[in-house]
């Protein structure tokens, strides 16, 4: 078991006892609910890993490494902030993506960049959601001030990694 099971386990328990404390229904609600959504979500939790391991054995390490690798410089940044930007899915799906890319040879910079584009400048969320709702003048305005944040943390999150690393 690793630690953040073991705090989430623990705050499981914390929170369902206290649940139980204000009422035994309340307590069994809750983790109905939460077994139910659990259910709902293990589909696309499942396409993800699935996909994560499929992406991890058909890319080329060798292309991984030159195009977005620890020493493609602003180029890998780029490329990552556009893919990243254009990738649909949510938490279940991109998470595993990134790890079987991390896998693959990407470096920490465009790793980062990726996320961070996905979660600033993500396409499919940006049309379906923000667009419509909020207003495509706020859209624009939020989307040009954003478009450098994901190269430019890249880029710090690989100087502080290297860092921590000691090297």
């Amino acid at each position: 078991m690793n630690a953040t099971f073991v705090v989430l386990l623990v705050l499981l328990f914390i929170v369902a006892g206290y649940a139980y404390y204000q009422s035994p229904v309340l307590a069994w609600e809750g983790l109905s609910g939460g077994t139910r959504l659990f259910f709902e979500i293990l589909p696309n939790i499942i396409i993800g890993f699935l996909l994560g391991g499929l992406v991890q054995v058909l890319l080329p390490q060798h292309l991984v490494a030159h195009y977005a690798g620890e020493d493609s410089g602003l180029r890998g940044l780029l490329i990552a902030t556009g893919v990243g930007a254009i990738t649909p899915g949510g938490p279940f799906i991109q998470f595993p993506l990134v790890a079987s890319l991390w896998r693959a040879g990407t470096g920490v910079g465009p790793i980062t960049a990726y996320i961070v584009s996905w979660a600033l400048l993500g396409f499919q969320r940006i049309m379906v959601y923000e667009g419509p709702i909020l207003g495509w003048k706020f859209v624009w305005a939020r989307v040009a001030a954003s478009l450098l944040a994901p190269a430019i943390i890249g880029y710090l999150t690989s100087i502080l990694y290297r860092h921590l690393n000691g090297s």
